[in-house]
């Protein structure tokens, strides 16, 4: 026999105000005040103060900082004669950068505040209920008891929840915000004022003067991150097959020897690479004393040697870590599937072709697509190595090894365009989201989870 059980729905907060008593129905105007009337007094006061202090506020510096979102300032800094001094003096004008973070601050504040408010109405609600069917309502002790036991998480994740909201949305807010901006060098605060131009930024990149160098440097991201991945990735296995070879011996050693340059900084080791690449650097100091070159390799200066030495030099750095993955899986892969396919004839390639590789693709998948995505945003290898480097006239503040990532940095360090590096920014964001979601979607891993 089956009982069916009753899900009682919450009342509607219209009918809640038209079937609720006076405090109920004030609570609408005035947060907290169903609290207070039904002792719950700590509620009522955390309530009343935020409306209180939101007020005060939005009427001090809420509305105006509301207010001048709009435009992002009118005044200009600039000399105006002062009569009583007879000379003219320096004039403070509006700081656009200031008023765009201020505007997003105040919103983010009147959201933070909606949502207490519809915590208030819900607590209200509450009360209604449980007087409605006749059951105790929680004293002040109780309600921090609760907290303290079983809504416990939800009181811990209070402040890194507020934390995230003002030291990661907003930045974030601000950032995309800036993209619909004209804020580059000519317009930088706080001697010049910067506006909104909705989305004139993006189609400068993608259709207009900064196409010339958005498309060549996006190629060489997609060929980078493609290379770079795929390079570690089957040379780790490699690896890993030759060190797990039945009958070599010191086995332990050789892991150790190729693990000691994932434990050092990977910063030091790209410096140091740097400088034994260079022009005058020790590899073509001694080929040039050998008599092996008449003159200098251009590892790094070279636009497309560059490239090849990067990838290189990545590879070095990155086959370690698919070598240890790819060892765990070798280590733990089915004895008997593999004897049983040596049996029915099956040489080493064929064992590696359809049992070993299948099995380690199946697992590493996910990690592929991160470290795609890390390849893409990989800061680290391009600027240390070359900096973005060589020169290339063509470009826009971007060097012929620059990718998308480092091209960004240019754009904010050292020509000042900051709404042209947010749109690179966002389109960057874009690009790994959704190659992510389409490529994770579509693995075995995914469907078989």
């Amino acid at each position: 026999m089956f009982h069916k059980k009753h899900y009682e729905e919450h009342i509607t907060f219209r009918e809640l105000f038209k079937s609720g008593n006076l405090p109920i129905k004030l609570s609408f105007l005035i947060m907290g005040t169903a609290n207070l009337a039904n002792r719950q007094f700590l509620k009522g006061i955390i309530f009343l103060g935020a409306q209180i202090g939101f007020l005060y506020w939005l009427i001090r510096n809420g509305l105006h900082a509301l207010s001048m979102l709009a435009t992002l300032g009118t005044k200009k800094q600039g000399l105006v004669f002062d009569e009583s001094l007879g000379i003219r003096v320096l004039q403070e004008g509006d700081n656009s950068m200031l008023l765009l973070l201020f505007g997003i601050a105040a919103i983010l504040v009147c959201l933070m505040i909606l949502i207490l408010y519809i915590v208030n109405l819900k607590s209200a609600r509450n009360l209604y209920e449980l007087k409605r069917d006749n059951k105790a309502i929680p004293t002040t002790m109780e309600d921090l008891k609760s907290l303290l036991d079983e809504r416990f998480h939800a009181t811990l994740m209070t402040i890194p929840l507020i934390g995230v909201l003002f030291f990661t949305i907003l930045p974030l807010l601000y950032m995309i915000s800036i993209a619909f901006t004209n804020y580059d060098h000519k317009h930088l605060p706080p001697k010049n004022l910067f506006s909104w131009v909705g989305l004139k930024n993006f189609g400068n990149v993608i259709s207009g003067d900064m196409a010339s160098t958005f498309f060549p440097v996006l190629a060489w991201t997609l060929i980078w991150a493609v290379v770079a991945t795929v390079t570690c990735f089957f040379f780790g296995i490699i690896l890993a097959l030759l060190i797990n070879t039945k009958g070599l011996k010191f086995k332990k050693v050789w892991r150790t020897i190729f693990i000691l340059t994932m434990a050092v900084p990977q910063f030091i080791s790209l410096l140091i690479v740097r400088n034994l690449l260079n022009g005058a650097g020790p590899i073509n100091s001694t080929l040039l004393r050998w008599g092996w070159i008449h003159s200098a390799i251009p590892f790094l200066t070279d636009p497309t040697l560059a490239k090849i030495s990067i990838i290189f030099v990545n590879m070095w750095i990155g086959i370690p870590a698919t070598m240890l993955v790819s060892t765990s899986i070798i280590q733990n892969l089915p004895e008997d599937q593999i004897e049983a396919a040596r049996i029915d004839g099956a040489n080493k390639w064929q064992v590696f072709r359809n049992i070993t590789f299948p099995q380690i693709l199946f697992i590493m998948t996910p990690s592929l697509i991160q470290q795609f995505i890390g390849n893409i945003n990989n800061f680290n290898v391009i600027y240390l190595l070359t900096g973005g480097g060589p020169s290339n006239s063509n470009y826009y503040g971007a060097g012929s090894t620059d990718l998308l990532v480092t091209w960004l940095y240019n754009l904010t360090v050292n020509t000042m365009d900051y709404n042209l590096a947010s749109v690179i920014g966002i389109l960057i964001f874009v690009l790994s989201a959704v190659f992510s979601l389409l490529a994770y979607t579509r693995t075995n891993s995914f469907k078989e989870a």
